[in-house]
């Protein structure tokens, strides 16, 4: 494939512009045209205009799609997942329905620390051909670009596994991956009694193994109560600061210890889940430019509150939305339906999820100069839609809408064709 590409007879293209993350009212100003067309050359826009007659006669040598007044966005980016773990944990309906909170739930050895058992025991392989599935289906729901998260090793060849299989996931699946390390996802059954120990491993071992291998871009704490606190967090991100990652924090979902100032305080590129978030935080997001990354999902699946998205945006905070995919708390990888959610709980309008689920979320990942939107220079990354106009997609929620996905001017999934992303 070589990333040539046509897409003409557009009859709505509706993207966000530029190259940092949009906050306030601009996160809902999206540039609409029609009648258009998209050209994609070597895998870049090239050209983004008017249809003249006859257009699709000057590329015949290219891939052309008639859009026939569809519907054009650009690819969708989920930027919070977490992506490679070993089995389910269907198991656990039982006792959400009968109560059960997330840090019980924990507490009593299940949760992450069940996934952590599973995931210890899969072979690379095992782990590899899952994940690779995962994204075979987040690539039909329109997601041309992933954030993945480790986090259910918790020791380091286990963690080192786990960001080899995304590593090599990035390198042969169309999907573009943004790799997070995560060892601080929660202290394993093996340092209960000796949590400081397990600080120390990630600092002096999987931390540097991971720079060493350059196995992950970012890395990423669980600030809560029950799980790292603020002090605990801050020795782990320094330490991933000095060996030139960037932060991330899991921060104020279950009660509010001061993750978001935090957050601000040290620069991380996004704070994410902040359903408790309090107006101190929110104020601090505004001023560090840090992305809320809000997982509308998360809330839907657990019965919680939902993050105060509305009073991010009007407070100046850049705000992204993703799916948490997850075993445990959020076993949901459509994107679409994350975007449903987030318009129909936070009361965020169509306009301004676009921009959280393309431009906002490669700004969390630090991809906004080549992805998110469509404008010439950046990655031939886009959706058509069954649909015609924006606010359709969020009506029919629950419908995959998604009509052909193109990642870097190749088609690689057509609901027509139902074609194997692997032939990308």
């Amino acid at each position: 494939m070589n990333g040539n590409l046509l897409v003409y007879n557009i009859g709505s293209l509706a993207s966000p512009e530029g190259s940092r993350a949009k906050k306030g009212k601009e996160q809902g100003e999206i540039n609409l045209k029609s009648n258009c067309h998209i050209l994609v050359q070597n895998g870049k826009i090239a050209e983004i205009g008017d249809n003249p007659p006859g257009i699709e006669s000057k590329y015949r040598d290219y891939e052309i799609i008639d859009a026939s007044g569809a519907l054009v966005t650009p690819g969708l980016i989920d930027c919070h997942t977490h992506l490679v773990f070993g089995g389910w944990r269907h198991g656990e309906l039982g006792l959400k329905l009968s109560g059960a909170s997330y840090l019980e739930i924990l507490a009593s050895g299940g949760g992450i620390l069940s996934t952590v058992d599973k995931t210890r025991k899969a072979s690379f392989d095992e782990l590899y051909e899952k994940a690779y599935a995962i994204l075979d289906e987040c690539l039909s729901y329109g997601v041309t670009t992933l954030e993945a998260k480790s986090g259910y090793g918790l020791d380091t060849a286990n963690e080192a596994k786990s960001l080899e299989v995304i590593k090599k996931l990035a390198a042969e699946h169309p999907l573009d991956l943004a790799a997070t390390f995560m060892g601080a996802h929660a202290v394993p059954r093996e340092y209960k009694e000796k949590r400081e120990e397990y600080i120390t491993l990630i600092c002096e071992e999987m931390l540097p193994l991971v720079a060493e291998k350059r196995l992950a871009d970012f890395c990423d704490v669980f600030c809560e109560s029950g799980v790292f606190s603020p002090d605990e967090t801050r020795v782990i991100l320094e330490k991933a600061k000095s060996l030139g990652m960037r932060l991330k924090m899991h921060a104020e979902e279950i009660n509010n210890s001061g993750g978001a100032l935090l957050a601000a305080e040290l620069g991380c590129i996004s704070a994410e889940h902040l359903i408790k978030i309090d107006a101190a935080g929110i104020k601090a997001l505004a001023a560090s430019g840090t992305v809320a990354v809000c997982l509308p999902c998360t809330s839907f699946y657990l019965a919680e509150a939902f993050a105060p998205a509305r009073d991010m945006i009007n407070e100046g905070v850049p705000v992204a939305v993703a799916t948490d995919f997850n075993p445990g708390s959020s076993p949901n990888l459509n994107l679409q339906f994350a975007m449903s959610i987030a318009c129909y709980r936070y009361k965020m309008t169509p306009k301004e999820v676009l921009s959280a689920v393309t431009l906002n979320a490669a700004a969390s990942i630090g991809k906004e100069a080549e992805t998110g939107s469509l404008e010439t220079g950046k990655r031939g990354d886009l959706v058509v839609w069954d649909a015609k106009e924006l606010d359709y997609i969020f009506y029919r929620y629950g419908s995959n809408l998604a009509k052909t996905v193109v990642k870097n001017g190749n088609v690689c999934w057509s609901k027509k064709q139902r074609s194997d992303s692997r032939c990308c």
